[in-house]
C-alpha cells in the first residue's frame, strides 16, 4: 500500500514532462554520434549537422525543460543536500569515465554537476525562501550570465578553475557543459513554480493519462541519462561503426 500511495501522490505530468525532455536529449546525442562517430548527415528524416541555429534552440529548450523540472522537484524532496551530495558522486563519476574513454570528449561541469551544485545550494540557502525570493534569485543569477557573456568577450582566461561560472580558457572543451550562471538561474525558477503553483505538492489537471514509457522514463531519468552514452557505443562497437 505505501508504494501504491506514492505512486498516486507522484505529479504525473512532472513526470511526463521529464520523461519526454529525456528522450528528446537522448536522440539530441544520438544524432551528434552519428554526425560525429559516423560522418551521416541524416538520419530517420534528421540532420546530424547540429551547429545549427535551429537545433541550438531545440537543444537549449530541451535541456531548459530538464533544469526547471529538476527545481520544481527539489521543492517536493525532504533532502536536498542528500540528493545534491549523491549526484554530485555521480557526476565525478562520469567525468572520470568519460575522460578515460577520451580525454578530448571529457564532460567537466555537465548538467549533472550543475545540478548537484544546484540542488546544494537551494538546499543550503533557498529551502526556506518563498517563491518570490526564489524567481528574484533567479532572475538575478540569469541577468548576470548574460552580463558576464558581454563582459568576458575578447578577455582570455588563462585557467579553467573558474568553469562552474563560466568563466573558461581558449582552449577549454567539454562534451557537456552547464555553468551555473545562467543555469542556477533557471532551476531557481523551476524552485520558484515548484513554490507556487506545486505548493499543494498536487497535480495541476484533474485527469491523468494512461502510464506511458515516457512516464517510466521520467521516473528513471536520471539512470538514462548516465547509461544512454555507453548504451549507444555499446551498439556502434557492436555494429562496427567504431573500428
Amino acid at each position: 500500500m505505501r508504494k501504491a500511495d506514492g505512486a498516486r501522490r507522484r505529479i504525473w505530468e512532472v513526470d511526463f514532462l521529464r520523461g519526454l525532455s529525456i528522450i528528446l536529449m537522448v536522440g539530441y546525442h544520438l544524432l551528434f554520434d552519428l554526425g560525429e562517430f559516423r560522418g551521416i548527415r541524416r538520419f530517420l528524416g534528421f540532420s546530424t549537422e547540429l551547429s545549427t541555429i535551429a537545433w541550438m534552440v531545440a537543444h537549449h529548450f530541451f535541456a531548459g525543460l530538464f533544469v526547471v523540472l529538476s527545481g520544481i522537484s527539489s521543492t517536493l524532496s525532504r533532502n536536498n543536500i542528500r540528493r545534491g551530495l549523491r549526484l554530485l558522486a555521480v557526476s565525478f563519476a562520469v567525468t572520470a569515465v568519460t575522460y578515460l574513454f577520451d580525454p578530448s570528449s571529457a564532460i567537466y561541469f555537465g548538467i549533472l554537476q550543475c545540478l548537484a551544485v544546484s540542488m546544494l545550494i537551494y538546499g543550503a540557502a533557498f529551502k526556506k525562501a518563498g517563491p518570490l525570493a526564489c524567481a528574484a534569485g533567479g532572475a538575478i543569477v540569469i541577468g548576470l550570465g548574460a552580463a558576464l557573456r558581454l563582459l568576458m568577450r575578447g578577455v582570455e582566461v588563462p585557467f579553467n578553475w573558474l568553469m562552474p561560472f563560466g568563466i573558461t580558457s581558449p582552449s577549454f572543451s567539454s562534451y557537456d557543459y552547464f555553468p551555473l550562471f545562467p543555469w542556477f538561474g533557471i532551476f531557481l525558477a523551476g524552485a520558484a513554480l515548484g513554490k507556487s503553483v506545486y505548493a499543494p505538492k498536487r497535480s495541476l489537471i484533474p485527469w491523468r493519462l494512461p502510464e506511458s514509457f515516457i512516464n517510466a522514463a521520467g521516473r528513471h531519468s536520471l539512470l538514462i541519462y548516465i547509461f544512454h552514452q555507453p548504451v549507444i557505443m555499446g551498439v556502434f562497437y557492436i555494429l562496427g561503426w567504431m573500428t
